[in-house]
């Protein structure tokens, strides 16, 4: 069964080589340097300039429905032969909310609640970016359903940095 592996930035290129990861998507601010890991094609490396934010805010690059079109394009090429590894700088919003979008984009018969629960299992300081969330709820035309399941599983715990975890797809 193909998995979405989730990891900060300073766990990225020990978690893509524990899993023997095919696909990277990089979901962070505009600026922030990242090397992609060794062993991953740049066509497999999906680069997503955007800050961690739901409002727009001076400076920094809100997440928008191009960002999360070309997340869906991606995540649908690929061959799932290979894990896939998302990241972002700490691990626990944006990085979540794309796990979370993939699953259901992938899944489109699970039940989204389901998702949600699995993800607050496998991550207890998860917390979906709600913007990402809410766009891909509707590119997906799942009416608030997503944003609704991501919503009950709250806030998730206090942490500097999330732990990496995997999402297994159906």
């Amino acid at each position: 069964m193909p998995t979405l592996h989730v990891s900060s930035l300073s766990k990225l290129h020990e978690t893509v080589a524990a899993v023997h990861a095919s696909h990277v998507v990089t979901l962070i601010n505009v600026d922030t340097v990242v090397e992609r890991p060794a062993g991953i094609n740049k066509a497999n490396h999906l680069f997503l300039g955007m800050s961690d934010i739901v409002a727009p805010m001076d400076g920094h690059v809100i997440p928008a429905e191009k960002h999360v079109g070309r997340f869906l394009a991606f995540v649908r090429e690929w061959d799932r032969n290979a894990p896939l590894v998302i990241h972002c700088w700490a691990g626990i919003s944006r990085s979540t909310a794309a796990a979370y979008i993939a699953a259901c984009a992938l899944g489109p018969a699970r039940d989204e609640d389901e998702i949600a629960q699995i993800l607050r299992a496998a991550s207890p300081s998860a917390t979906p970016n709600a913007r990402l969330v809410a766009i891909a709820d509707q590119m997906l035309g799942r009416e608030g359903r997503m944003s609704s399941a991501i919503e009950r599983i709250g806030r998730g715990a206090d942490a500097f940095e999330g732990t990496p975890f995997a999402l297994a797809l159906a």
